[in-house]
Parts: C-alpha cells; sequence; structure tokens
C-alpha cells in the first residue's frame, strides 16, 4: 500500500482512534524514561489495564486501516463497473463527480429509481422523452430505462429481441458474478419466449428458419483465465437444443459471427488469440465437423455473411483506420481473396451486411479524409474548426454545430456480386450514418439510415467529443433490389465520437 493510500485512509479514520493510539505511544514513552530513571528494585511493571487498553487502541487503528483499504478497492472497483455501464448504454457522465456516477449506476442496477441525479442521465440518454413531472416516480423512470435499453434491440423477421444479465454477489471472490445470460424474443411488443444460460454471458443472436441461434463469452475473473466462446439454439419455443464450447487451443477466443449455411449446418467464424481468423462447421445437433484458422494480425471481426458458397467477413482495426477491409472465404474456411472499399477522397467505415436475393448488401458510411493527427478520425477536421474559434470553441451552439456535423457523414448502401466480391455503391443518404440491414417478414431488404438531428460538443467528457442524436428512416426494397418505400419509423438512436 503506497503512503498516499495510507494517508488517504487514515484521513477517514474517527479521531478518537488516533488519539487513543497516540495516548499509548506517549504512555510508553514515559514509562521506558521513568524505569531508566529508578533501581530495579524499585521499577513497576505496567498496569495490565494499561497495556491491554493501549494495545486495544492499536488493534483498533490496524483494523480500521485494513478495512478502509478494503473500501478505497471496492470503490475503485465500483467505479470502474460503472464507467463501463456508461459507456455500453450510451450513458452521459458529463457534471458527475465519481460518487455520483457511482450512485446511479446503482440506482439502475439495482432497479430502484430513486436516487434524484438518475433522471437526467436518462433524459440525455433518451433525446425526445419528457418526463412531465419535476419529481418523476421510480416507475416514470423504469419506464425511461426500459425505452434507453431498447434502443438498443434488434429487430430481425419482425422479431425484436433483448439481451439481458443477472448478477449474484461472490463472498470468495469479493464481487459480483454472472448467474445467468437472458434472451427474450418478443413480436409486436408481445413476448414469445425466454431462454437462460448460466455458463456464458449472451453478446449476439440471429434468428432463421431452423430457430434461433446465439453466441457468447465465458466470464473471466483474471488474465490467467482461458476465455471460451459459446454458441447455442434455440427453438420457435424457447428450448435450448444444445450449446457448445468452442475449444481450439486459443488462450482468448471470441465468436463474431454464426451463420447458417441453408444446408442443416452452421458456420461459426470466430477469432483466436487476437490474430486468427477462424471457421468451424457444426451440424443440426451441434457436431463440429471442421475447423481451419489463418493468421491475419491484429484485425477484428467485424460482419460477416454468406456470399455464394463461401463467405465475406469484414475485418477492422481502428488504429490502422482499416474499416472497410473485406476477406472473401471458402466453405472450408481458405481465404481467397481480400479487397477494401475506398474513394479517393472518403474513408468508408461498413457497419453492417447481409445476404439478400443471392447479393450482399452492406451498410456503411463515408466521411472526407481527415487531418487527423489525435486519433479523431472521423471528426478531426471538425474538432480543428470548432478549437479555432474564441475560447477554444466552449460556446458553440447545436445550432452551429449541426450542419457541420452533417455535412460530414453520408450514409451509404453498397452492393456485391458474388463472383467478384467487391462492392459498389447502390445507395447514399448525406447527413446521415448507414444503420441496420435486415430482412422482414414479407422477404423485402430493410436498411436503416441514422439522420444526424442534433449534436453537442461535450470536451469534458471522456467517452465521447461530440454527441448528439439521430432519427431513424427505413428504406425498403424489393427482391430486385429496387427501392419500394422509405418511411420515419419515429425511433432515435445515439451520436457519440
Amino acid at each position: 500500500m503506497t503512503k498516499e493510500q495510507i494517508s488517504q485512509i487514515i484521513g477517514r479514520i474517527d479521531e478518537k482512534y488516533i488519539n487513543e493510539a497516540a495516548v499509548f505511544a506517549l504512555d510508553s514513552d514515559r514509562e521506558t524514561a521513568s524505569q531508566n530513571a529508578v533501581p530495579d528494585s524499585k521499577k513497576q511493571r505496567p498496569s495490565h489495564r494499561l497495556r491491554w487498553a493501549a494495545a486495544a487502541a492499536c488493534l483498533a487503528l490496524i483494523v480500521m486501516i485494513g478495512s478502509a483499504a478494503f473500501a478505497v478497492a471496492a470503490e475503485s472497483r465500483e467505479y470502474s463497473d460503472a464507467v463501463a455501464f456508461f459507456e455500453e448504454n450510451g450513458l452521459s457522465a458529463e457534471g458527475l463527480n465519481r460518487s455520483e456516477v457511482r450512485a446511479v449506476y446503482r440506482d439502475i442496477s439495482q432497479k430502484k429509481f430513486s436516487y434524484g441525479k438518475t433522471a437526467e442521465v436518462l433524459r440525455q440518454a433518451v433525446p425526445g422523452w419528457e418526463i412531465r413531472q419535476d419529481e418523476p416516480t421510480p416507475e416514470e423512470l423504469a419506464a425511461l430505462w426500459d425505452k434507453t435499453v431498447w434502443m438498443n434491440t434488434i429487430t430481425q423477421n419482425g422479431i425484436s429481441c433483448r439481451i439481458d444479465s443477472e448478477y449474484v454477489y461472490d463472498e470468495q471472490r469479493g464481487f459480483d458474478v454472472l448467474e445467468k445470460s437472458i434472451l427474450e424474443c418478443y413480436q409486436d411488443g408481445d413476448l414469445l419466449w425466454r431462454a437462460e444460460f448460466r455458463d456464458f454471458y449472451i453478446e449476439d443472436y440471429a434468428h432463421t428458419k431452423e430457430g434461433t441461434v446465439l453466441w457468447g463469452q465465458s466470464e473471466v475473473f483474471s488474465s490467467s483465465d482461458t476465455s471460451y466462446g459459446w454458441i447455442a439454439l434455440v427453438d420457435g419455443e424457447g428450448t435450448v437444443m444444445w450449446q457448445r464450447r468452442l475449444d481450439h487451443g486459443f488462450k482468448n477466443e471470441y465468436v463474431a459471427s454464426v451463420l447458417n449455411n441453408g444446408d442443416g449446418t452452421w458456420a461459426v467464424i470466430s477469432r483466436g488469440d487476437l490474430k486468427y481468423i477462424c471457421l468451424s462447421c457444426y451440424d443440426a445437433d451441434g457436431n463440429e465437423r471442421s475447423f481451419h484458422k489463418t493468421e491475419v494480425g491484429n484485425l477484428g471481426i467485424w460482419n460477416a455473411a454468406r456470399l455464394g458458397d463461401g463467405y465475406i467477413v469484414q475485418l477492422g482495426n481502428l488504429t490502422s483506420r482499416d474499416t472497410a477491409l473485406l476477406y472473401k472465404m471458402d466453405r472450408e474456411g481458405r481465404v481467397t481473396d481480400s479487397f477494401s472499399y475506398e474513394g479517393d477522397d472518403s474513408d468508408f467505415h461498413i457497419t453492417d451486411m447481409v445476404e439478400f436475393e443471392g447479393q450482399i448488401y452492406l451498410s456503411a458510411y463515408a466521411v472526407p479524409k481527415q487531418r487527423d493527427e489525435g486519433g479523431r478520425h472521423e471528426i478531426a477536421d471538425i474538432l480543428d474548426y470548432i478549437f479555432s474559434k474564441e475560447e477554444g470553441g466552449w460556446g458553440i451552439s447545436g445550432e452551429e454545430l449541426t450542419p457541420i456535423v452533417r455535412d460530414n457523414y453520408t450514409a451509404v448502401l453498397l452492393v456485391c456480386d458474388p463472383e467478384g466480391g467487391a462492392p459498389r455503391t447502390f445507395y447514399s443518404v448525406k447527413g446521415s450514418l448507414g444503420g441496420k440491414l435486415s430482412v422482414n417478414g414479407e422477404g423485402r431488404l430493410e436498411w436503416e439510415a441514422e439522420s444526424i438531428t442534433s449534436t453537442f460538443f461535450s470536451p469534458a467528457t471522456s467517452s465521447f467529443t461530440i454527441g448528439g442524436s439521430c432519427s431513424v428512416f427505413r428504406y425498403t426494397f424489393d427482391a430486385e433490389g429496387r427501392l419500394i418505400g422509405q418511411t420515419d419509423t419515429g425511433d432515435t438512436v445515439p451520436y457519440r465520437r
């Protein structure tokens, strides 16, 4: 323990314990001096009462230091969990100190919704949602939190699913651990089924005619633990047909996507030890039939889809600015080609992909190439403009900032034919970001474009510098790829960069 930590801890200890310990030390010094000044025959033994009282004071001090040290560690751990929770759910910690961030996190995670700061945090997270009362009730805040959670709900084939987790306190470890991960499936707002998993936490899922396939990761508690990927299949009633742990000899393996091959088998695309792209094939009963790995370096797997008899996989690395790198793989998992979609004046960021009528559609957005020196690849030019203003741009209004941000983005729908695989521009929307792609229950392609509607400058926020909200517009295409409809969904999603 460092001197600074000890000083902080002692500063929190009740003064009476410190005083008692100081009296004990002073009495001991006096007693020692007194004994040295008189003959041995006249020395008196200190009273048991004094010795035990002094020892008790010292013991109390030691116990208090130990308890306070544990409290400091617990506070730090809870704050880290709270920051991760805020970032994962798009919540802003602007204007909150450490204790307030922890209090809001505790209030939401424990579903109390009684802390005063929670309402403002949730209001910022859900643009356009209003609470009319000055003092919202816990029930109103719970409803507002449900809306925040549902903003990240994925709709596939007209069915919506919600991922949730429940934790319990582990006395041996001293912190919360996963008790079960839950997938709830809805149609038109009605719960169809609920499936629970205790061996891993769910990260994503896909609906197919054979059932809902889902994948996730085992929980780890230290760097020495092996992190395994998991897959599972759930039928239309919510019954878990099977679940399997991936074990290919890696220290860390995560599942990026599971694709239905259409012949009763499943292609599992995973990443091993942060440098291998892997493809394993599973039969209808969840038995692994084949496995192949290819070393590609430090590239994450962002999207994947079937392409003819093989697959197309998007790999990426934000640091190296690889945001539109595509790999073609054959049925056995061997890489057969790679290419990147780019323009002379723009960088492209692919956000989603889906197979539709034998072709691959890619949702993406383009930004002008930036004069970037600080890692803010998408908004470097915008920040240069803001900081060039008086007082470093702190006073820039949303009315001035929003048109500048909109001019920076163009949503793009790309299409690849299975033979060549190279993408071409199919459709674009200015002032927007490419969102989710899906095939609806009527067999039509749906593309969501997120139109930037409001922004604000927030240089003191750790997780983003420019925030705001986007209105979601949905474009519908028929089997020939013709645009046949567009609608304002009424939904909003956060913008954070």
